[in-house]
């Protein structure tokens, strides 16, 4: 009796050993996740059956003579349920080769019957709806296959002239439950791989809800970190939880040497450090404690900031749980505002300035004039002095004039020319100008230039102003180059002079109103070309080496019905 029972434990432990494997299995996560069935590899769910199916042939014998004692039939029927048609049939066939050569006992009979090859048409008909069934209808479809061959063991030592309940009753009792454990075996079997599906099923599912949060919470800390303002959050004490990197850019401001670990988990009171503004910070800090919505102005240091805060509220309970802050720094806007407001008095100032210069210009003229009547009427001794007063109101007038160009803010009437025809006419004045100082002017135009939208006076004052700077800036025998350029978006004018050249402060201030470098220079000349060129939607660079010289380059961009010509002409 107790070899018996070591039998049928032995039967049980070789039956189980599949199922140890498919928990290893599922635990070292080997399953393959291609299409959500368990195992979505079922190679090993058919191998490990196989290998369970071989131990307990090898461990088979019969109870008391009598009874086959043979498990492996239980982990053969689950791995063709479970399995695909093909590795249902050659499990199958490992069955029957199973039982003709490892099996006891032998024997044809035995082998049809102990093997439930009559039942395999049958089991290969449940495999498709069990697949799709519940737990309890693959238990039932599992017991429809396992009683019928637990019927078939039963029947064999009968066919074979031995009728089990002629035994003791101690031995059919036991004969008896093992055939009908084996049935429950069968069920327990099942419901154990379901419940290892099911546990992986569920871990899968887990896992990828965590990736998905976690992948949320990614793309939601990328996108406050694209966002070009501050943002932290803090908890129902202050303390600091999160912070983009703008923020942590905003911070290192202050403290450069600040990284993220240094700020996360302090009280947000220690980063402000006495430097910021008291009042606003008291306020920023009531309304945190409060978990009020709130906006504050605050100076830190040199900054000055635009504080949000506003409570975080959990969406179910409406409780709060922390605070956000938001910070944006508007220096360079309230820098701006002040600027502008400079710039409109300025602005208004110009146009005062102007409107005096305008009207002093009408006195002048009759203080000329009477001028030249007393000088009609003077003896000739005193003509040299007339000569000087009358020089010096030229000379206001022109300054009266240039000041006047530069504040105009009009647009120019333009007329389509060839900058080649404004430079023409313009080079005789320039060649005599060169002439009384020893010096010569050099022309390089290029022939295939295009028309441009020009104010023909303006643009022949600022050729002269140029020209004439550049000649004051040279010694005898310099040279004085004009050049052009033309490109298929823009016409370029360039000045060249070999004169002493500037340094990089004088550079930065040269268009300055009322700067410069001369003795009697009035400090609008450069000014007033500038605003020609803005007049024409044009740009004015300067290249100068002490030394060397000065180049001027102006690009006047050609218009749109310019810019189709000289494609269609290239």
């Amino acid at each position: 009796m107790i070899g018996a029972i070591k039998d049928i434990l032995l039967q049980i432990s070789a039956a189980c050993s599949f199922l140890f494997l498919i928990q290893w299995w599922v635990d070292r996560g080997l399953v393959a996740r291609k299409k959500g069935s368990f195992p979505d590899n079922q190679t090993f769910l058919v191998l490990a059956c196989a290998l369970s199916l071989m131990l307990c042939s090898l461990l088979s014998t019969t109870l008391f003579g009598i009874a086959y004692l043979n498990l492996g039939m239980i982990p053969a029927y689950i791995g063709i349920l479970y399995g695909t048609v093909r590795s249902g049939i050659l499990l199958s066939i490992f069955l029957l080769v199973c039982n003709i050569f490892i099996a006891e006992p032998a024997g044809i009979s035995n082998m049809i019957l102990n093997s439930g090859i009559l039942l395999y048409p049958l089991l290969f008909g449940l495999a498709k709806p069990f697949k799709k069934g519940t737990v309890v209808e693959k238990i039932g479809m599992l017991w429809m296959v396992l009683c019928p061959n637990m019927l078939f063991i039963a029947l064999v030592p009968i066919i074979g002239g031995k009728n089990i309940y002629e035994a003791h009753s101690g031995e059919s009792l036991l004969i008896t439950l093992y055939l009908f454990f084996s049935i429950a075996l069968g069920g327990i079997f099942v419901y154990f791989v379901e419940m290892v599906w099911s546990s992986w099923r569920a871990k899968i599912h887990m896992e990828s809800i965590s990736d998905n949060f976690q992948w949320e919470s990614e793309k939601l800390q990328q996108i406050t970190n694209v966002v070009p303002l501050s943002i932290m959050s803090l908890d129902d004490h202050g303390v600091v939880t999160d912070l983009n990197d703008c923020m942590l850019g905003m911070a290192r401001m202050h403290y450069p040497n600040l990284k993220r670990e240094d700020i996360i988990g302090k009280p947000v009171r220690e980063f402000f450090n006495g430097s910021a503004d008291v009042d606003a910070y008291m306020r920023v800090r009531d309304n945190i404690q409060h978990k009020r919505r709130s906006h504050e102005r605050m100076i830190h240091g040199t900054r000055i900031y635009q504080i949000y805060s506003a409570p975080l509220m959990h969406k179910n309970s409406g409780l709060t749980s922390g605070v956000v802050l938001i910070a944006q720094d508007i220096t360079d806007e309230v820098k701006l505002r002040s600027e502008l407001d400079h710039v409109e008095r300025l602005s208004l100032v110009g146009q005062m300035a102007a409107g005096i210069t305008h009207e002093i210009r009408n006195p002048m003229a009759v203080v000329r004039g009477f001028l030249q009547l007393m000088r009609e009427k003077s003896s000739d001794d005193l003509d040299s002095y007339y000569q000087i007063v009358l020089e010096e109101l030229d000379r206001a007038n022109s300054i009266i004039n240039d000041f006047l160009s530069l504040a105009q803010s009009r647009i120019s009437d333009k007329e389509k020319v060839l900058l080649h025809r404004v430079i023409e006419e313009v080079s005789p004045l320039l060649w005599a100008d060169a002439n009384l100082r020893g010096q010569s002017v050099e022309l390089k135009l290029n022939a295939s230039i295009h028309e441009l939208e020009l104010n023909v006076r303006e643009i022949k004052q600022l050729i002269l102003n140029l020209g004439r700077n550049g000649m004051e800036a040279m010694g005898s025998k310099g040279i004085l180059t004009l050049e052009t350029h033309s490109t298929q978006e823009q016409v370029e004018l360039i000045v060249r002079d070999r004169g002493i050249g500037m340094s990089d402060s004088q550079r930065e201030k040269l268009f300055s109103p009322f700067f410069t470098t001369k003795r009697e220079g009035t400090g609008l000349g450069l000014s007033l070309c500038l605003s020609i060129v803005e007049r024409h939607n044009g740009k004015i660079t300067v290249d100068s080496v002490e030394g060397e010289g000065t180049v001027f380059t102006i690009s006047f961009p050609l218009v749109k019905d310019e810019y189709s010509e000289a494609m269609l002409a290239d």
